[in-house]
């Protein structure tokens, strides 16, 4: 099998290299870069699994990185923080993050995270990952909910007959809401389901996703149910 390959772009030098070692010594084939432009640049080189990107990095941002990456690719996207303050983590999900972790960060922690965002990607995630975990998705099908349709067997959606352009994870996010119409999940639950969270997250993670989602399937159809979480309108 194939190693897993990722892209870390992080300035502070200690740091990039103490973690490519430690990425290499589980299994990962790491490409490292100093700042955003060399980043930008090997990810269209080498077509990374997924990109692991500082915030703050010079010339080009990890965020406006992030929103490259995003416009050219759906290949998993973690956000490095040294701060956890709320604008630092939704700026980097509102620019199509998949997930983000606080530095300083705990090695396992990090791989843990990594191969969490790769299951849910359908890769094996580096050597002692398991396989991606299906229980809980809808049957095969498509799916009707007004003038949407969620086809779970292409995975594919459409909106009024027009192709919805969605991230794994969006995807993932819809067929949750999906398998359950009328249902309230609540974060925590979709922490677990989508984002294969065993631990307790952010759940930030989940409303900026939400609302993500919302934007390309329509604001209404989703519906939050205050204190407790989220429902698909059937």
């Amino acid at each position: 099998m194939a190693e897993t390959h990722v892209l870390f772009v992080e300035d502070d030098d200690v740091i990039r290299e103490a973690t490519q070692l430690a990425l290499e010594r589980d299994g990962f084939t790491v490409t490292a870069m100093p700042d955003g432009l060399s980043g930008l640049e090997a990810f269209r080189a080498d077509q990374p699994d997924i990109a692991l990107l500082d915030v703050m990095l010079p010339g080009l941002d990890g965020v406006s990185l992030c929103r490259r990456i995003r416009d050219e690719s759906t290949v998993p996207v973690i956000m490095l923080s040294a701060r956890a303050d709320s604008i630092d983590v939704v700026l980097g999900l509102e620019a199509g993050a998949d997930d983000y972790v606080t530095k300083p960060f705990d090695g396992a922690v990090l791989v843990a995270r990594i191969r969490a965002v790769l299951r849910r990607f359908g890769h094996a995630g580096g050597p002692g990952a398991g396989a991606a975990d299906t229980d809980g998705e809808p049957e095969r099908g498509v799916l009707a909910f007004g003038d949407l349709e969620v086809d779970t067997e292409g995975m594919e959606v459409r909106k009024g007959g027009e192709t919805v352009a969605l991230t794994p994870t969006e995807m993932r996010l819809l067929l949750e809401f999906s398998s359950a119409p009328g249902t309230v999940l609540s974060r925590d639950k979709l922490l677990e389901r989508v984002w294969d969270y065993g631990w307790g997250g952010d759940t930030r993670v989940v409303d900026v996703h939400v609302q993500r989602l919302r934007t390309k399937i329509g604001q209404d159809r989703i519906e939050t149910v205050r204190g407790f979480g989220y429902k698909l309108k059937a």
